[in-house]
């Protein structure tokens, strides 16, 4: 069995999350990877052992924001916690989007404890070619 050498890095650890859970008032950021694929923008945020009931997303203009909560397990009557490490609370990230994003349309799928949303890219704003036009004719000045 592998022990933690490190009794501060420990300490810090409980300290945070007894001194300064998550609440809906002052959340705790989430972990999240953001990139793009194609004509699509993925961000990933860890939320493990989160109920997808707990999950709030909400869209306002360019503003996202992700909100979830992990609530204590139940354990059974006879069931003594040894240990907790797992932090519990408020949960809580804002991510300023892009004009050229299409909002309208982001999915969310939630497995194994990763919200993953997909978030298009406009047609608007994706490149295109211009068409010129006009009257190829030629004209004879006179004068």
């Amino acid at each position: 069995m592998l022990m933690r050498t490190d009794p501060f890095r420990e300490l810090d650890r409980l300290a945070e999350q007894l001194l300064r859970p998550g609440t809906w008032s002052r959340p705790t950021a989430m972990p999240m990877d953001a990139y793009r694929d194609g004509d699509t923008y993925v961000v990933a945020f860890d939320l493990p052992g989160v109920d997808p009931d707990a999950i709030d997303i909400d869209v306002e203009r360019t503003m996202l924001t992700v909100k979830a909560e992990r609530r204590p397990t139940k354990q059974g009557d006879n069931a003594k916690l040894e240990f907790s490490e797992r932090p519990l609370g408020v949960f809580s990230r804002q991510l300023q989007l892009s004009d050229t994003l299409d909002t309208e349309h982001i999915s969310a799928e939630y497995e194994a404890g990763v919200l993953t949303l997909r978030i298009p890219i406009a047609e608007r704003a994706k490149p295109r070619k211009i068409q010129i036009g006009g009257d190829n004719s030629r004209k004879q000045i006179a004068g």
